[in-house]
């Protein structure tokens, strides 16, 4: 027997290590700044910035798996062109040469014909300023075609902000930690918005009472001090229930009505209208419950609201917005960095849009404007003198309208089309991408520049690209750089490069050298925005009474508005049903990796155990939640963290990987909300039945 020596042993394989600073490119408030540990030019650890405030070393479970999105063995990594019938999900590899050729030529023939039979889709796949609205914006300028309006999560709240408090402007996030009351209204902050949660905690531990405000008993419900489990979409009624008892109560800054305010005396008006009794009768909670929740918000001096986008996913979302925003200002709230109101910070970042996007390239062609929501109907619209041209081609990129879409079985009916030339730039071959004629290779945020605001705090970031493409996979950017100088577009613009645009995204604004140096930089926002006035409205003050809102002939002051679908307005369909994230994806993002799929399990809907014992149902059955839009098979889950007559379906699952070959949009209409054209999916009647097949 003979015995290895050292010299005969095989030497230690040295690593080339090295950690990169970037962002989190999705859709959350949070936008975590990250690092990056690269081995070898592979990522292999993904994890939070400690040194951003905001992000403190923390991120959510989805993101620290970035690493095995990036490198899953199902990734596509070549351009890929369909081989069988559309939605077969049949391709083969063909080279970057062949498909910009082809892509090309095709779009080049439509355009010569009719420019707006060319539609872009895309939406928040990636939250960044380059690869989400930079030069794809360009290139469909340059072409002439279709706008599109981009609705699908967050027009009606943003509506409704900019009309009361001037734009999605509001509390910074730190302060929260100072509260004394927070009410967390329409929001699972503990899935959604985690570093929120984290501060809340930590008002918790110092004393502040924490009440949350939402027709599902979520995780962050659970946590709270008090849950108010009120019906979807009456948002809107019990904030001027809310305004009713401030009133009776006297529990009012008079002097920040006075002079930071406009239309007090027409807002108290119609809060006046609204006693508890009627509110209880509309959200379907108990009177007392009101009261005291107006008692605690009217005499805690610090009291702060996080308001998220659940409550305007219903018809009357802009209005409940509106409502609930107008609240801070009636106690005073916003004279304190800990009070007020927070939806949306992101209309404080000085975003160079006409830079970026170069709407000036259309040069003066007339702009049609598609709503992304009703991308169901659209597709299969013909040529009209009220719609346009119909549209031929569809280039999707940064979204997977066949999953998220509302109304999903027209959205499949339209990409389904034979005479619609669609091309998908993808990770994975997703629902959508299944219906494609050409499937582009995707860059994923690892591997590519960009630059990020927030819609949760207040810094800007940078994300640099931490290894190099893989496979063949090109940027968003460069694929639209590819495919302008195959049309021949040589406007100089075409030539800007990654860096250039992180640059043009802020301007001068923002402090570009700093950016690079530690990957973030915070915007000047003064602790207290509102203390004394200075919205950025046209009269400087919160406006109750929206004058842009009059001359538009529409309600000028905050209303409570029935939904569409009203709980108990149809015999077939008496359930309500809203359709929250699943906590472990994000929109259809992270579905198909295996290991947050087997945390969520399967499929399901949440009933309250009294809707199920009238219709049989047991924990665990396979059921069908139907209505006149379609059937969606899933699993049973029998909790209270549904309340009676409402039913929550967790979305969103990929179509492909439902048992029944669908999700939950399914069911969901095109129906739009009261302002800003947004989607309205938590305004959805569904009845539910235990299949026969369901064992017993």
């Amino acid at each position: 027997m003979t015995h290895a020596t050292p010299a005969d042993a095989a030497a230690p394989v040295e690593r080339h290590t090295i950690t990169v600073r970037g962002a989190c490119p999705h859709d959350c408030p949070d936008t975590c700044a990250l690092l990056t540990t690269v081995e070898d030019g592979r990522a292999v650890r993904v994890q939070g910035n400690p040194a951003h405030a905001s992000t403190g070393g923390v991120l959510c479970a989805k993101v620290s798996r970035y690493p095995e999105r990036t490198h899953h063995p199902e990734r596509i990594l070549t351009p890929l062109k369909r081989t069988g019938a559309k939605g077969s999900g049949q391709f083969a590899p063909v080279s970057w040469d062949e498909a910009l050729a082809d892509i090309a030529q095709r779009l080049g023939a439509i355009a010569a014909r009719a420019p707006q039979a060319i539609l872009p889709y895309s939406y928040a796949g990636t939250m960044g300023l380059v690869q989400g609205e930079s030069m794809d914006r360009r290139f469909f300028h340059r072409l002439g075609a279709s706008q599109l309006a981009r609705t699908i999560c967050a027009t009606a709240g943003g509506e409704g902000l900019t009309y009361t408090l001037g734009g999605k402007v509001g509390m910074k996030l730190e302060f929260f930690a100072q509260s004394k009351l927070i009410l967390i209204w329409g929001s699972n902050s503990i899935a959604s918005n985690l570093h929120f949660w984290r501060l809340a905690q930590q008002a918790k531990r110092d004393g502040a009472r924490l009440v949350c405000i939402d027709p599902r008993r979520s995780e962050t419900a659970e946590k709270c001090h008090e849950h108010i489990q009120l019906l979807p979409g009456t948002d809107a009624a019990l904030a001027l229930a809310l305004m009713h008892e401030l009133i009776a109560g006297d529990w009012l800054d008079h002097d920040y009505l006075a002079r930071h305010t406009h239309g007090w005396p027409q807002l108290r008006e119609r809060a006046l209208q609204w006693p508890p009794e009627r509110a209880a009768q509309v959200c379907g909670v108990p009177v007392a419950q009101i009261r005291q929740l107006a008692r605690e918000y009217g005499t805690t001096r610090l009291a702060a609201i996080r308001l998220n986008y659940g409550v305007q996913r219903a018809h009357g979302g802009a209005n409940a917005v509106r409502a609930i925003a107008s609240l801070p200002a009636l106690t005073g709230a916003w004279r304190h960095p800990a009070g007020g109101v927070l939806l949306s910070t992101s209309g404080y970042f000085p975003v160079q849009r006409q830079q970026l996007q170069r709407p000036d390239l259309l040069a003066g062609r007339p702009a049609r404007t598609i709503n992304m929501v009703t991308i169901g109907d659209d597709l299969l619209r013909d040529t009209s003198p009220e719609f346009g041209p119909k549209v031929e081609a569809v280039v999707v990129y940064n979204s997977n309208p066949v999953a998220v879409a509302p109304d999903s079985s027209k959205v499949v009916q339209g990409f389904a089309r034979e005479d619609l030339f669609t091309v998908v730039l993808e990770h994975f071959q997703t629902d959508t991408a299944d219906w494609a004629d050409y499937i582009l290779p995707a860059t994923t945020q690892l591997e590519h520049w960009d630059v990020h605001l927030s819609y949760g705090h207040t810094d800007a970031l940078l994300n640099r690209p931490a290894i190099a493409p893989q496979g063949q996979s090109r940027s968003n950017t460069q694929v639209f750089r590819d495919l302008a100088a195959r049309m021949g577009f040589t406007e100089p613009c075409f030539a800007d490069s990654d860096e250039q645009l992180c640059r043009q995204a802020f301007g001068d604004a923002v402090d570009f050298a700093l950016l690079a140096e530690q990957g973030f930089a915070p915007l000047p926002v003064p602790d207290a925005p509102f203390a004394e006035g200075g919205f950025p409205t046209p009269s400087g003050k919160c406006e109750f009474y929206s004058d842009r809102l009059a001359e538009r002939g529409l309600d000028p002051l905050p209303a409570y508005l029935p939904n569409h679908e009203a709980p108990g307005s149809s015999r077939l369909y008496p359930l309500a049903m809203i359709s929250p994230p699943a906590r472990n994806f994000l929109n259809s993002t992270f579905v198909n990796l295996k290991s947050l799929r087997d945390i969520e399990g399967r499929p399901l809907v949440e009933i309250h155990p009294q809707d199920a014992a009238a219709r049989a149902i047991a924990e665990g059955d396979l059921v069908r939640v139907f209505n006149g839009r379609g059937s969606h098979e899933c699993h049973a889950v029998v909790t209270e963290r549904a309340r009676p007559g409402v039913v929550n379906g967790l979305g969103i699952w990929w179509r492909k990987l439902g048992v029944n070959g669908t999700n939950v949009n399914e069911l969901t209409s095109q129906a739009l909300t009261d302002l800003g054209g947004g989607p309205t999916f938590y305004d959805c009647l569904v009845e539910v039945e235990r299949l026969p097949s369901a064992p017993l």
